[in-house]
């Protein structure tokens, strides 16, 4: 453990506060995306395949046979598809208000990650800027006896926290990005679906059909 902290304190020292508030923030960004990742797969997101299947169903006029896959999806659109189900054309701003619902849980979040992929670098170069009038400050100081290392060192030790904000964005930049575009894709199956179900292009399946058949002979 002490070989893996001893280099990020030795970097906290020589970037000063702001390599630790970037130190800070990574700590929490990494924590939220845990956190994300752990609600998607508790969400099942990208894992509609039963999901599917119960559209198709109904999309081909099996009501029984979309049922009994709906029960068996484990997807968070579950409910949205089984409210659609047994409602109608009419009703579809009604079930996409309900996706959109479920949407906005799984995106909380989203916004913070966004502000670190933007700030972070920003938080870096302010540090270098920081240090940079450090090093100049230094050199005025030593007057004549001006040191060229001095202002090396300074320089590389300023142009740190610029590295450690990149380092910091970058990747979450990439995570956030993974995620959005999980959720363009969720949004385009409930989509999809909701259409599909409101809109069927199949008849009633055999069973309603026997139903039917049934009460007109009754008749």
């Amino acid at each position: 453990m002490s070989a893996l902290l001893d280099p990020l304190r030795q970097v906290a020292e020589l970037g000063g506060p702001v390599v630790l508030l970037l130190i800070a923030v990574s700590v929490v960004t990494m924590a939220t995306v845990l956190y994300k990742l752990g609600q998607f797969m508790r969400a099942g997101v990208g894992r509609h395949t039963a999901l599917r299947d119960a559209v198709a169903a109904w999309d081909a006029g099996d009501r029984a046979a979309a049922r009994a896959s709906l029960s068996r999806s484990r997807s968070y659109l579950a409910p949205v598809v089984e409210m659609a189900f047994a409602s109608g054309a009419e009703d579809a701003p009604r079930l996409t208000a309900e996706a959109e619902t479920r949407f906005a849980r799984l995106e909380s979040g989203f916004r913070f990650l966004d502000s670190v992929a933007q700030l972070a670098p920003l938080l870096g170069l302010f540090g270098t800027v920081l240090g940079m009038i450090e090093a100049f400050r230094s050199l005025q100081d030593a007057g004549a006896q001006v040191d060229p290392s001095l202002l090396a060192g300074g320089i590389w030790v300023a142009l740190l926290t610029t590295a450690v904000g990149l380092a910091v964005a970058m990747p979450t930049a990439l995570v956030l990005s993974w995620f959005e575009g999980r959720m363009d894709a969720e949004r385009v199956t409930a989509e999809r679906a909701i259409a599909t179900v409101l809109r069927p292009r199949g008849k009633a399946g055999p069973v309603e059909s026997m139903a039917g058949g049934a009460a007109q002979q009754g008749a």
